[in-house]
């Protein structure tokens, strides 16, 4: 349920609403638009509700949603969502492009990815200190140590890092390096997880889970908005289907439907999408053009001798065909490549 104000109400008018609905035991979420107030009504609401609300001065009318994702939808926050982390903006119309390894390996390898990937016009830099792998016996990441490589290389690039959490045991140590914190497919319903990132003041990119719908997906993301953290990113990963020609099935489809139903920036990850290098472009190329508000790209100096995801990773010269692909995609449907941020820029 939402409550839509009217463009003359008072601030006492929307005051009194969200009291009235924490009289009831629900928790109301206000949403400022250009065009209109909103107040979405959180929790399980009961018939007589809807007829005290619209009792209240200032209040236009009381919707029903019927779609169980009421703070990612679009009904409670009809404006796109655009979220700002140092320097660089994500969801104001350009589109961002995260790139870097898998896994952070060593310092030589992930300044020398950071050095191509900012020089080829990335704005936000990648790198897995902390990997989740499908069996215990590959590389796993350096942890800690990993962090502070990322950390290095930001320092001397100026990109922004965003990075993957995996255990609530780690997050202290991952908030105090990551500029962006990543949920991986397989946390996608870890939801003690979620309602912890719900707490963090940082950006959280929410990936697709690998078997998940897109109601399920904007649901994972409904348990961090609903603890209070406002900046979530969605990212489309492919999931998996019956094809085994490549990694995932990377559903371009599921792009433009959830920015009609969800106000969040949704970022396309080709790399996971596909699995293949040679795929990598046309997918990004697909994902821009099918509204992607960025793109996550996976580039290592050295594919072949990657610890993990060599297959998919492209080289710094590959990575600079995709950028300028993209940034032609982009041009072609009204919008553009963001700029680097300031400190990069500059450097």
């Amino acid at each position: 349920m939402i409550v839509v104000m009217r463009s003359d109400c008072k601030d006492q008018d929307v005051e009194a609403v969200l009291q009235r609905i924490q009289e009831a035991g629900l928790s109301g979420h206000l949403s400022r638009g250009e065009e209109r107030t909103v107040i979405g009504v959180v929790g399980q609401v009961f018939p007589e509700l809807r007829g005290m609300l619209e009792t209240l001065p200032g209040v236009d009318e009381v919707v029903r949603i019927s779609r169980p994702f009421k703070l990612s939808g679009r009904e409670f926050h009809p404006d796109d969502t655009v979220i700002e982390v140092g320097g660089v903006r994500i969801g104001d119309g350009n589109v961002v492009v995260m790139a870097g390894p898998c896994s952070v390996e060593s310092e030589e390898q992930t300044l020398t990815t950071a050095r191509a990937v900012k020089a080829a016009g990335a704005q936000i830099l990648r790198g897995g200190a902390f990997k989740p792998r499908t069996s215990p016996y590959t590389f796993r990441g350096l942890g800690v140590e990993g962090l502070k490589i990322l950390a290095k290389a930001r320092e001397e690039t100026g990109l922004p890092v965003i990075t993957e959490l995996m255990s609530i045991q780690d997050l202290e140590v991952v908030l105090e390096y990551a500029d962006i914190i990543q949920l991986g497919a397989r946390n996608m319903q870890n939801f003690t997880l979620l309602d912890e990132m719900g707490k963090v003041n940082k950006p959280v990119m929410l990936k697709r889970g690998l078997s998940a719908t897109v109601e399920e997906w904007l649901l994972a993301a409904e348990y961090i908005l609903s603890q209070g953290n406002h900046n979530v990113i969605l990212c489309e990963r492919g999931i998996r289907t019956y094809e085994t020609y490549t990694r995932n099935t990377m559903d371009v489809s599921a792009i433009p439907l959830v920015k009609r139903l969800s106000h969040l920036p949704v970022i396309g990850d080709p790399s996971h999408g596909t699995g293949k290098w040679y795929l990598v472009a046309p997918l990004a190329a697909a994902a821009v053009a099918a509204g992607a508000d960025g793109l996550m790209v996976e580039v290592h100096p050295n594919p072949d001798h990657a610890l993990s995801d060599g297959a998919q990773s492209l080289t710094p010269e590959n990575f600079g065909v995709l950028m300028q692909r993209a940034r032609a995609i982009a041009e072609a449907t009204g919008r553009g490549i963001s700029p680097q941020p300031a400190a990069a820029a500059s450097r």
